[in-house]
């Protein structure tokens, strides 16, 4: 028979009165263990870094000449993630992280964002950040953005981030903080939330976004679970770096990849800092660290990614396959290799399921990824989509050139359409690919011009389909394509299929009322708010030109806007130039 005791207890859980339930007597003098259940851990800190055009080969733990000490112990402290592949170029690699979705279902699918387009994130898909924030989380970001900020909403603080220091276009003066698109447009690029942020021109763009990490850490509560999304500039172009790390690299003969190292010596020193001050706020504990480059180097701006084929901008290994690695006390192991397929469209699912955010979106192209990476579990991911590009084909092109290249994709695909796609070992690359050279460690010592020929090779003319066991050939030299039709055809239906749930690319020209020297030298949003007064023509509600009429003004004076802004491009280059002496 069940005893009062009993009784009350069940009666409790039945009610769900578990509040109510203590340790009690029962008749017999025996203690009665009954407790509620521990509380469940608090969702863990997320700290994402994403590196900028950062070569395969160079970290220390993939025998790179660049000293990394700090990222060589915190990888082999977590997990190294060696089988990682991200996008071939800054934008997609972002917009992927950001919504967990290819670029053919956000419609970002050909290139770039650049400066003047207006263009952004599609709205309609909420980002990682928003997400995260709704669920309790305090998000915060530093770096660059590149995502598109014609609008005030696309802002980053548009999207879901509470705090903004950084960069909104894709490339500018790590000192004075200026970027030009093209030799037309050239305006101030450093933000502070959604105003300019004159005062801080000077400074280093790693060392500033470092210190404001470190101010954030500092001024926020460790109960409160927090998203830090930190995007450095480093290492793209332009290759520059404060002297004391040039002096380390002195005895390098090949100049731009001594700037190169000197400023991933800045990236390493500036990754342990953050860990450290993670350390002394009590942060790290409870701590996810992810570490990501967002594509391959740039070969001819002192990026390596020997031994792999190609670099930035293709879609060859050394494009696409990245440095990569999870530190943090609460992976179940540590030390270790995980080899599974992820992609970077797998943090958006993953970083969510370790925050505990609840209810799935089936429209993700990511995978939850962490029972791979923290136990080493089979991975839910099997194939990776890179990109179909359909603003790839040649312009002007007879018919009978586009019925040749259907014919050579049995019909199911046209094979001058640039498209890559990964699935198990396979991995099929068709129409354009560029150029697709392998760039030993310190080719040549003087670089660019001497190192242009490399990079021609002539058994790519005329070739528009390449197939390759990436598992047995990680290094692309042996093209299986017409050995292995039956893989070809297979993987073309695979890209095909794709193809049929992709959206029209978005990829409108340029703005001529973009330029910065309409707005005060500075790149910022020139559309008003989506839908609001005045965003389509007239006088917008805060009393600015609207779209048709400011579009009029800027017309007329585009013929000195360009002027003005060569000769402010070339006295930027010149004080660039004086840094390195």
């Amino acid at each position: 028979m069940l005893s009062v005791t009993t009784l009350g207890y069940l009666s409790c859980l039945l009610l769900g009165h578990t509040d109510a339930l203590v340790v009690v007597s029962e008749p017999s003098g025996r203690a009665a263990n009954w407790s509620a259940p521990p509380p469940p851990p608090p969702p863990p800190h997320i700290i994402f870094f994403m590196v900028d055009d950062q070569g395969y080969r160079d970290v220390g733990y993939h025998g790179s000449d660049i000293n990394t000490p700090l990222l060589d112990q915190l990888a082999a402290e977590g997990v190294k993630l060696e089988n990682y592949y991200v996008q071939p170029i800054c934008s997609p690699t972002r917009s992927q992280l950001m919504t967990g979705r290819y670029q053919i279902h956000t419609g970002l699918q050909h290139s770039i964002i650049r400066s003047r387009q207006p263009l952004c994130l599609p709205r309609d898909t909420p980002t990682l950040p928003e997400r995260l924030q709704r669920a309790g989380y305090a998000t915060h970001m530093v770096g660059k953005w590149h995502l598109g900020f014609c609008r005030p909403e696309c802002l980053p603080t548009g999207r879901g981030f509470q705090s903004f220091l950084g960069s909104l276009t894709g490339s500018g003066d790590h000192f004075t903080h200026q970027s030009c698109d093209g030799a037309e447009a050239c305006g101030f690029d450093l933000h502070d939330g959604e105003r300019p942020a004159w005062e801080l021109s000077g400074n280093y763009s790693t060392l500033l976004y470092t210190e404001r990490v470190k101010q954030i850490l500092r001024s926020h509560s460790s109960q409160k679970p927090l998203f830090l999304y930190i995007a450095l500039q480093a290492l793209h172009t332009p290759l520059q770096a404060p002297a004391h790390l040039l002096r380390r690299y002195s005895s390098l003969g090949n100049r731009p990849r001594q700037h190169y190292a000197a400023m991933l010596s800045g990236v390493d020193q500036a990754v342990g800092d953050v860990v450290r001050e993670l350390r002394t706020q009590g942060f790290y504990r409870n701590s996810v660290l992810v570490y990501s480059s967002d594509n391959g180097g740039q070969p001819l701006s002192g990026g390596c990614n020997w031994p792999l084929r190609g670099g930035k901008g293709s879609y060859w290994e050394g494009g696409v396959r990245a440095v990569g690695f999870v530190h943090s006390p609460l992976l179940k192991r540590r030390g270790a290799v995980s080899r599974a397929l992820i992609h970077v469209s797998d943090w958006y699912p993953t970083l969510l399921g370790l925050a505990r955010v609840p209810g799935k979106d089936r429209r993700l192209d990511g995978h939850d990824v962490w029972g791979a990476i923290s136990q080493g579990l089979p991975c839910p991911r099997t194939e990776i989509l890179f990109n179909i590009d359909p603003v790839s084909r040649r312009p002007g092109e007879p018919p009978q050139e586009r019925a040749l290249r259907l014919r050579r994709g049995f019909g199911i695909w046209d094979t001058g359409v640039r498209a890559a796609l990964r699935v198990g070992d396979w991995k099929l690359l068709t129409g354009p690919m560029g150029d697709g050279d392998w760039f030993p460690p310190q080719t040549l010592p003087v670089a660019p011009s001497r190192w242009q020929g490399l990079e021609k090779r002539r058994d790519q003319h005329g070739k528009s389909v390449w197939l390759f066991n990436i598992t047995a050939d990680p290094y692309e030299r042996s093209d299986l394509s017409e050995a292995r039709p039956e893989v070809v055809r297979l993987l073309m239906a695979r890209i095909a299929e794709y193809n049929q749930t992709s959206v029209p690319p978005r990829n409108p020209p340029d703005d001529p009322m973009a330029d910065p020297q309409l707005h005060g030298g500075v790149w910022t949003p020139w559309l008003g708010r989506e839908g609001s007064e005045g965003s389509e023509g007239g006088v917008g509600g805060n009393g600015t030109l609207a779209l048709g009429a400011y579009r009029r003004v800027a017309v007329r004076q585009c013929k000195v806007c360009r002027l003005r802004a060569l000769f402010k491009k070339v006295g930027f280059r010149m004080q660039r130039a004086s840094l390195f002496f």
